[in-house]
Order: C-alpha cells, then sequence, then structure tokens
C-alpha cells in the first residue's frame, strides 16, 4: 500500500499536467497496481493467474510487465504505451519511465536475462536496454538511445546509437566504445 501511495506522490512530482484527481485515469498507474497485485501472487508461486492478469492489463494499458519483475516505490511511467519490462528486470525508487521503452532480453542468457535500473534514473521515450546489465543510481537515459548492453556507473547521462556516456559525475564526457558484436548483430 505504501509503494502505492508513493506511486501517486510521483505522478505529481513528474508530470505538470495533472491536477485535482487526474492520476486516476493514468494508465502508468493502472499498471503498476496491477504489476504489485501480480508479483505478490508470482512470489507465492502462483504462475498462472498473475502472468494472465498481466495479458489483460497489458490490453487496456498498452503496458507489459511480467508479474516477476521487481519494481521499487515511487514508480512512473509516463504514457505507457510500448512499455516492456521483463521477468528477471529489477528497477530502483523514483524511477522516470516514458513511453515505448524496453527493458528486455537477448535471448542468450539464462537466469537473471534483464536490466537491473537503480534508484532516480529517467529513461527517455524509444530507449532500448538488452541483457543482464546493470544501470546506477541518479543515471538519464535519452531519447530514442538505442541498444544500451552495456553497464552504467552511476550519476550519467547516456544517450546515442549505440548509448555512449555523454556526462559523468556533472562533467562532460565522451565514453565512445566501440560496439560489441552483440550490439552490431541487433543494429543492422
Amino acid at each position: 500500500m505504501i509503494s502505492i501511495i508513493e506511486d501517486v506522490k510521483t505522478i505529481y512530482r513528474n508530470d505538470p499536467a495533472v491536477r485535482n484527481i487526474e492520476f486516476l485515469l493514468y494508465p502508468g498507474l493502472h499498471s503498476i497496481i496491477v504489476h504489485r497485485f501480480n508479483h505478490f501472487l508470482w512470489k507465492l508461486g502462483i504462475p498462472f493467474f498473475p502472468r494472465l492478469l498481466s495479458q489483460i492489463s497489458r490490453f487496456f494499458t498498452g503496458i507489459e510487465i511480467h508479474p516477476g519483475a521487481k519494481i521499487g516505490k515511487g514508480f512512473f511511467i509516463d504514457h505507457g504505451i510500448g512499455v516492456v519490462i521483463g521477468e528477471t528486470a529489477e528497477i530502483g525508487d523514483n524511477c522516470v519511465l516514458f513511453h515505448n521503452i524496453t527493458l528486455g532480453g537477448t535471448g542468450k542468457h539464462k537466469g537473471k536475462r534483464h536490466p537491473t535500473i537503480g534508484s532516480n534514473v529517467t529513461i527517455g521515450t524509444g530507449a532500448i536496454l538488452l541483457g543482464p546489465i546493470k544501470v546506477g543510481n541518479n543515471v538519464k537515459i535519452g531519447a530514442n538511445t538505442f541498444i544500451v548492453m552495456r553497464d552504467i556507473p552511476d550519476n550519467c547521462t547516456v544517450t546515442g546509437t549505440p548509448g555512449k556516456i555523454v556526462r559523468m559525475n556533472g562533467q562532460k564526457a565522451d565514453l565512445t566504445l566501440p560496439p560489441t558484436k552483440e550490439e552490431q548483430m541487433i543494429m543492422v
């Protein structure tokens, strides 16, 4: 219950368009409420009903969150359509995701297959993060940052295709690394 209250407060902190009780109309809020219930059932070892409810939620909201994903308090999805959060994804507290974001797997990993996102992270529209990578705290990932498949340290801003660190600890940075073979295959 405390997490849901924090999720509502996050809407007011992050969306200047919300007034009065309009937060009740946000699909991101609907999907996270359903997810929190589904995740509780998932942890009890009930696999079918949480998956069924997550698919029903996806139909109504356009947001797909696997019941196994771990999501901290103060989570906000703005607009929402096209957001996909995989089974082994972990998201810290006070994170903001915009629409059309994938926190997915590559299909080549077993066990932990999806990203781990730290706290106070903002991920812009169209960003794609794949594999069991770790994104640190206080990170900003720009809109349409495509194919982030490497760990990102705390206090960074990442943009581009493939994603590169352009700010680190408040200072300009240009940490461009050549794309991995996996990134090259996906970008083709």
